[in-house]
């Protein structure tokens, strides 16, 4: 085999839903490829991906799994991507790092639909990528339902991509089961052999006229694209194989079609096709550079952050893509020189002395280095674009179990942020809280067992609390307050009245004074003010208290006795004789959503937003989105808790929200009863 040196890098992303085979796949193509010598499980727990304890417990992905491998002439390195909606975060990242990405799906046409995101963040960022339907086993039981279920599945990958479906291989199934494909461009049919290659074998009688139909629109769809192809059709030429395979490689380069493949991932079937034609038709890595506006011819090195990881042995290491010149040791990438580079196989890596072009490896101890940075020897290079951040939809309070870990628990929670930059916590200001924000509860539960595990930290967690306030309902005067203490020596007096109204929601909180004569010398208003302001923190409710205007309008003093310390105590008692006698109403912070999901579940997700108090403004159709509607409402913040939850499943997974804080409510009677009789207990 040619050494790795002189080899050709290519990297792709296997992305797609939950459970649709996608680590699966990675195994077969490890094993096709001969850099395993025996495919592992994902039930057993022996998978070259989904490693860490807590992808091995739930059987499922939670980060980017990455492996290499050497196919003829070419150095693969593949980036397998969690399948579940709430690490989104984390394939998102990489795909802005390959040159293509696999999209792998089941065949069930009613769940195509779970592409759609990921076909949206494909297509906006012009990434090149291909579709493997994996578990064809599973509908191919006789040739008609086979047939039909393609055409199907091949109409459902329409409806969600906004650019041309493509098939490039036609199924032929006998008895009960799949048994082979035809490659359209050759129109050479083929059976599988359970990891093992294909054998070519005469093109079935039977399906002969549908594999003409299937050609005929793969060859007018590349046609749209070109002129010479078109030109050919119309005259009834037959093109060649080896320009169908050229305009093949032009138009997916360029994110202009998405060409479809099939196979059954865990016996093999068709993996060897797809690693063909990610050998033949997917973009080299300079051109994939030039995308990203850089110069492949460059000497001058560059590369991207696609993932931090923090490991037990190797501490932090920063997963890279090399999108111009050469990574060696001793460089020197944003001030900062790695400790090491390193190939990654699963949980092995192995150190090098280099990377070129194309290639993704880890670099260890890039300290001040973050997910998503552009990474030169020179800052006058073009900054690479980065994937969204994606906005926290759940919350969950957190509190060490034990209270010697609190000082650990900052920069625990600030290096969970660093390897995965979707999670979000704050020190809540009002209820006092630590909230960790993610984008589900499973996204939380891998978080907090990754804090156990890696740094020792058992978290206690309960719902987070909400932010009540209290405000007044009406206004009034002349409430008077006296301090007055005598303990021998000097006492304190204070004697104020104050006038207490309620101000618009919003305004917040207003001191004046309209004191005449000196009945109060100017020396103690500052003591009634605070006064004022230290009782606002609970009101008779037990919550802040907001949007209230106070005025001092009398009072008296001692020569003596008086000093500002007792006026601040005598406005705290005219605070709570008066704030008690102006209707005090509880308020709750009300959220702005606009919930995004595609037509069909619109009337479903007005039902769950009324469902939760929500107040409907309006939906349209959401700009750049087929078929989908965006509905805003505002929600109350507390019957946000498991919105989330609710939403994706009335939408299979794919509905999502954007939410800000709006403003304060006053809070229905009924429930406010509720929730001072809950807070009373």
């Amino acid at each position: 085999m040619t050494k790795l040196g002189v080899l050709s890098s290519r990297n792709a992303a296997i992305a797609g839903p939950y459970l649709s085979g996608k680590t699966t796949l990675l195994e077969s193509l490890q094993h096709v490829t001969n850099a395993i010598t025996r495919k592992g499980s994902t039930k057993d727990g022996t998978s070259l991906g989904d490693n860490s304890p807590e992808a091995r417990s739930r059987q499922m992905s939670v980060e980017i799994n990455v492996a290499s491998t050497d196919y003829e002439d070419i150095h693969f390195t593949f980036l397998d991507c969690p399948g579940s909606v709430e690490f989104a975060q984390e394939t998102y990242n990489a795909l802005m790092g390959v040159g293509a990405a696999i999209v792998v799906c089941e065949p069930d046409p009613d769940r195509i639909l779970t592409l759609a995101p990921l076909f949206k963040f494909l297509d906006d960022w012009e990434i090149p990528h291909m579709v493997f339907i994996n578990k064809m086993d599973r509908v191919c039981t006789d040739e008609d339902r086979c047939l039909t279920s393609f055409s199907q599945l091949l109409d459902a990958l329409k409806s969600v991509s906004s650019r041309p479906i493509v098939p490039h291989q036609y199924p032929i199934a006998s008895g009960d089961n799949i048994i082979g494909y035809i490659d359209l461009v050759s129109e050479q049919a083929y059976h599988y052999h359970a990891d093992a290659p294909a054998d070519p074998v005469p093109l079935p009688e039977s399906l002969k006229a549908a594999e003409t139909q299937a050609r005929t629109e793969m060859l007018e769809t590349l046609a749209d694209f070109d002129d010479h192809l078109l030109e050919e059709l119309l005259e009834e030429i037959e093109p060649s194989q080896e320009e169908i395979v050229k305009d093949l490689k032009m138009e997916l380069g360029a994110d202009l079609i998405v060409p479809v493949f099939i196979g059954v991932a865990e016996k093999g079937y068709g993996v060897r096709p797809l690693l063909d034609a990610l050998k033949r038709e997917a973009p080299s890595p300079d051109i994939t550079s030039q995308r990203r506006g850089l110069d492949p011819e460059s000497d001058v090195p560059v590369a991207q952050v696609l993932k931090t990881f923090y490991t037990p042995q190797g501490g932090k290491q920063s997963l890279v893509r090399v999108w111009q010149g050469e990574l060696s040791e001793g460089l020197v990438l944003n001030g900062v020189r790695p400790g090491g580079i390193y190939r990654l196989f699963g949980a092995q890596q192995k150190s090098t002395t280099k990377a070129g072009l194309g290639e993704i490896v880890a670099l260890a101890r890039m300290d001040g280095v973050h997910t998503g940075d552009t990474l030169s020897v020179s800052r006058d290079v073009v900054q690479l674009p980065q994937a969204g951040r994606l906005q926290p939809v759940y919350a969950m309070a957190i509190a060490p179990q034990h209270r010697k870990d609190e000082v650990k628990l900052t920069p625990a929670l600030n290096k969970l942020l660093e390897e995965d930059p979707s999670l979000h916590w704050e020190q809540h200001g009002d209820t006092h809280e630590i909230i960790l924000w993610g984008q589900g509860e499973i996204h939380l539960q891998v978080s907090l067992e990754r804090l156990q595990r890696k740094y020792n930290l058992p978290m206690a967690t309960h719902l987070p609390r909400v932010a009540y306030k209290e405000t007044i309902r009406k206004p009034v005067a002349k409430i008077h307050g006296r301090y007055k203490h005598q303990s021998g020596g000097h006492g304190q007096f204070g004697d104020v009245y104050l006038d207490i109204r309620p101000l618009q929601r919003g305004e917040g909180f207003s001191f004046d004074e309209t004191i005449v004569g000196g009945v109060v010398p100017k020396q103690y208003i500052p003591g009634v003010e605070t006064g004022v302001r230290e009782y606002l923190g609970r009101g008779p409710l037990g919550f802040p208290v907001v949007d209230v205007g106070v005025t001092l309008t009398n009072g008296s003093y001692h020569g003596v006795d008086s000093s500002e310390q007792a006026f601040k105590q005598a406005a705290r008692l005219a605070m709570t004789s008066g704030m008690s006698q102006g209707k005090p109403i509880l308020l709750e912070p009300i959220a702005m959503v606009t919930v995004s999901a595609p037509v069909e579940f619109t009337s479903k997700v007005l039902q769950l937003l009324t469902g939760r108090r929500g107040q409907i403004l309006g939906y349209e159709p959401l700009e750049s989105w087929k078929g989908w509607d965006k509905i805003s409402a505002y929600l109350p913040q507390a019957e946000m808790h498991g919105f989330i939850i609710e939403l994706r499943s009335l939408t299979l997974g794919v509905g999502f929200f954007d939410w800000h804080y709006d403003r304060l409510h006053e809070v229905p009677d009924k429930i406010a009863d509720r929730i001072l009789a809950t807070t009373a207990d």
